[in-house]
Parts: structure tokens; C-alpha cells; sequence
């Protein structure tokens, strides 16, 4: 495997891009930002679709929503931002996903193992 580039034309050695696709939220990242006008959307809204996401489409509640605000702030924004995948704004509290057709190409690879019930962790 080589090293991806981004839509910046930052390479990005594929440890880190598969480090980057390893984690849910990370993933529910990628693609509420793949699924929105312009690939931007402001923090609070992010939190609610990946909220959203993780809970396989239930409407999340304050607590988690909370849980998954904090771990997105702590964890994951700076993680995809780190390699490039996403810019992120504190000033204007959005966040833009970088990755273009590298991103879609990686999500698309592993959609199919996403909701695999016999997976063994």
C-alpha cells in the first residue's frame, strides 16, 4: 500500500489513514461532512449526526450527546485533523472534511464490515 494524498495534496502514509478509519466516530465524521453541502458543518451539528450515527439512527440524549462532544473536542477532531482528513476552525466552530475522493474511497471499502454481527473484537 502507498501513501494517500489529500485534497491539499498532503501525502498521508497509510498506518496513519487506517489509523484515522479505525474508530466509529471517526467514521460518522467523514461522512456527515461527505453527506453536507460543501463537505462543512458547524461543531454542534456534527455532534448531533455523529451522536446519531453511533446510535444507528435513535435520536441521542443530552448525556450522550455530551459524551460524544467531549470525545469528538478530545480525541477525534484533532486526530483527523492531524493527518489532514479534516480542517477545523475554533474560531468559527466548523469543521471541513479535506479528504475528498480519498475519503469516500476509504468509507466506501468499509462500509461492508461496519454492521457485521459476527465480528469478534
Amino acid at each position: 500500500m502507498t501513501a494517500s494524498t489529500t485534497e491539499s495534496g498532503r501525502s498521508i502514509p497509510p498506518d496513519v489513514v487506517l489509523s484515522a478509519v479505525a474508530d466509529e466516530h471517526r467514521r460518522a465524521v467523514l461522512r456527515s461532512l461527505n453527506q453536507t453541502d460543501g463537505n462543512v458543518l458547524e461543531v454542534d451539528a456534527l455532534v448531533d449526526r455523529v451522536a446519531e450515527r453511533v446510535r444507528n439512527g435513535e435520536p441521542p440524549d443530552d448525556e450522550h450527546r455530551r459524551r460524544v462532544y467531549i470525545a469528538l473536542h478530545h480525541v477525534h477532531l484533532p486526530k483527523l485533523e492531524a493527518c489532514g482528513m479534516i480542517l477545523h476552525d475554533t474560531e468559527t466552530k466548523q469543521v471541513r472534511s479535506a479528504t475528498g475522493e480519498l475519503g469516500q474511497r476509504l468509507l466506501s471499502v468499509v462500509e461492508p464490515y461496519e454492521h457485521a454481527s459476527d465480528f469478534v473484537r
